[in-house]
C-alpha cells in the first residue's frame, strides 16, 4: 500500500500551524468538537514525501483558542518548524463507536442523496462535504451525472429533511424540493 493510499484511510483531525517558542513546541488547530479531544487520538500521523511519519505528543497546554503541543524528541524550533503546515491524521479505528442512528461526517461524504418529494423520487447527487452552522449541520450536495442537474444544494441535516442514512447502500434519503 502506498503512502497516499494509507493516508486516504486516515482522518484529518487537525493541523500543525506554526512553531511556538524555541523549545520545539507547535501550535495546533483542532477540528474536533472539543479542542482537547484531539489529544485522545494518538498516535498522530503526518503525510510527507517520505511516507507517513508518526508523531507522539508528550506534553500540551491550552493557548488562546487552541492548543500548543510538544512532540516527543523534538526540542528545537527549527526541527519543529519542519512539521508546520501539515495535517494531523489518525487511524479511523481510534474513533469511538456510535449507535446506528449517529454518523461521523467522513462516513456521509460520498453518499448519494435521493429526495422523495410529492410522491416522486429525485437523485440530487452526492455529499461533497458538511458544514456546521450553529443551529444544525448541513449537507453540501453536488449534482453528478446520475442526478437531475449539476446544481449544488445545502440540505439541513435534521430529522425534518433527512429520512434515513444507509451506509451499506451508500445512500441518504431526504425529503427535499428538487427545485430548491
Amino acid at each position: 500500500m502506498t503512502s497516499s493510499e494509507q493516508a486516504s484511510e486516515m482522518l484529518v483531525v487537525g493541523r500543525i500551524t506554526s512553531v511556538f517558542g524555541v523549545r520545539g513546541w507547535v501550535k495546533i488547530v483542532s477540528y474536533t468538537d472539543q479542542v482537547e479531544g484531539l489529544l485522545d487520538y494518538q498516535p498522530w500521523w503526518i503525510d510527507t514525501d517520505q511516507g507517513l511519519l508518526k508523531l507522539i505528543v508528550d506534553d500540551w497546554k491550552r493557548h488562546a483558542d487552541g492548543i500548543v503541543v510538544h512532540l516527543k524528541d523534538v526540542d528545537d524550533r527549527d526541527v519543529a518548524k519542519a512539521w508546520c503546515n501539515h495535517d494531523i491524521l489518525i487511524e479511523q479505528e481510534l474513533l469511538p463507536s456510535l449507535d446506528n442512528t449517529e454518523f461521523y461526517w467522513h462516513q456521509l461524504v460520498g453518499l448519494s442523496v435521493v429526495s422523495y418529494f410529492e410522491n416522486q423520487q429525485y437523485s440530487l447527487g452526492v455529499v461533497k462535504s458538511l458544514m456546521e452552522t450553529g443551529a444544525n449541520d448541513v449537507l453540501l450536495v453536488k449534482g453528478d451525472s446520475g442526478a437531475i442537474d449539476r446544481e449544488e444544494r445545502a440540505i439541513p441535516y435534521t430529522k425534518q429533511f433527512v429520512r434515513d442514512v444507509d451506509l451499506e447502500a451508500k445512500r441518504i434519503n431526504v425529503i427535499w424540493d428538487p427545485q430548491f
